[in-house]
């Protein structure tokens, strides 16, 4: 029992120390929101006219869809009240049939006393409920809806029955810009006292490609292992290829003979860990960048996919890597062949 004591007495401040970044800057009201100053405003102009409608939330992770809807719920209803008026639901919590029947349904239909105004129910990721599940809330939405909102947040609009989309107001969340991530990660970084190079700021943005929740993992991952984040200590960290060992990759399959170029590109992928996979995304970045006659980069292009789904199936990497040095050969022969 006193053992347990400590920690039960930790001052807030402790607390909030420990956390991921991720949630210690989640925004707290609208305002703190950065992206979609659009869909922002409009669920602002719902909220304050009181004519919440039915939402419906998608986009890649990352882009502030969960943020968006918790900062309502906080601007809706005070701290007390909270608990009772919102019901949230995410994909770890059971949803099947029986739930949007039992706590789903019976948290709809009940009314508070002393409260007017509706009740929300946010149902995180989704798409991953099951046909049956959606088909049973589809009911539970029109039957309620004067009572309780519901809003449905998801990465992938097509796993959403066509009924329930339309019984929703949809708002789509894009990637972030740059322009808007790079403001907030500099805001954290400030706070963290973390030692940045500029360098290391854009592999941060480049990595997460619009996925803010990423970047602040990738940044706090990269903080504690190396003490500095640099261009070179972000991709470390991840996993990813340096821009110069994808260079030499593409040199070697271009200059040197197929035994050379296998051997080396074998080392460098087990000194390194890298896996195929990167390398074809960051080597197919760099195809549209190189010079090659039309004819030759769209068979090398072809090649490229077609190992790309290989991979995909779960095919041996050494046979793939084989595959995609042979294809660079070719491309080389046939550009001597033109010349």
């Amino acid at each position: 029992m006193t053992a347990a004591a400590p920690s039960q007495q930790r001052p807030p401040a402790a607390r909030a120390r420990n956390l991921p970044w991720v949630e210690k800057y989640r925004p707290q009201t609208l305002a703190d929101l950065i992206s979609h100053q659009d869909i922002l405003s409009t669920i602002q102009k719902f909220i304050s006219e009181d004519r919440l409608p039915h939402l419906l939330l998608y986009g890649p992770p990352g882009t502030g869809k969960t943020s968006t809807i918790l900062a309502c719920a906080k601007q809706l209803y005070k701290d007390k009240e909270f608990g009772s008026m919102v019901l949230e639901l995410n994909a770890s919590d059971d949803r099947g049939i029986d739930i949007v029947r039992g706590p789903i349904l019976s948290f709809a239909s009940t009314r508070t006393i002393f409260k007017k105004g509706f009740k929300l129910v946010i149902l995180d990721e989704a798409d991953a409920m099951t046909q049956d599940a959606q088909n049973a809330l589809r009911r539970v939405i029109e039957k309620f809806t004067e009572n309780t909102r519901f809003c449905l947040i998801c990465n992938y609009l097509s796993k959403i029955i066509p009924a329930l989309q339309s019984r929703c107001t949809r708002f789509r969340f894009g990637p972030l810009t740059p322009e808007l991530m790079v403001p907030r990660l500099e805001h954290v970084v400030q706070e963290e006292n973390v030692d940045i190079s500029e360098d290391g700021m854009k592999a941060l943005v480049t990595l997460s490609s619009g996925d803010m929740r990423r970047a602040l993992n990738i940044l706090q991952s990269t903080n504690m292992a190396f003490g500095k984040v640099t261009e070179e200590t972000v991709y470390t960290c991840t996993g990813h290829p340096l821009k110069t060992d994808i260079a030499n990759i593409l040199d070697w399959m271009l200059n040197q003979d197929f035994t050379t170029a296998y051997k080396n590109i074998m080392e460098l992928k087990t000194l390194k860990g890298l896996a195929l996979h990167d390398i074809l995304t960051e080597v197919h970045l760099f195809v549209h960048r190189v010079d090659f006659p039309s004819s030759v980069r769209i068979h090398l292009l072809t090649k490229m996919a077609d190992i790309e789904y290989r991979l995909s199936v779960g095919t041996s990497e050494k046979i793939q890597l084989s595959s995609l040095i042979a294809a660079f050969q070719v491309t080389r022969d046939l550009i001597v062949a033109e010349a």
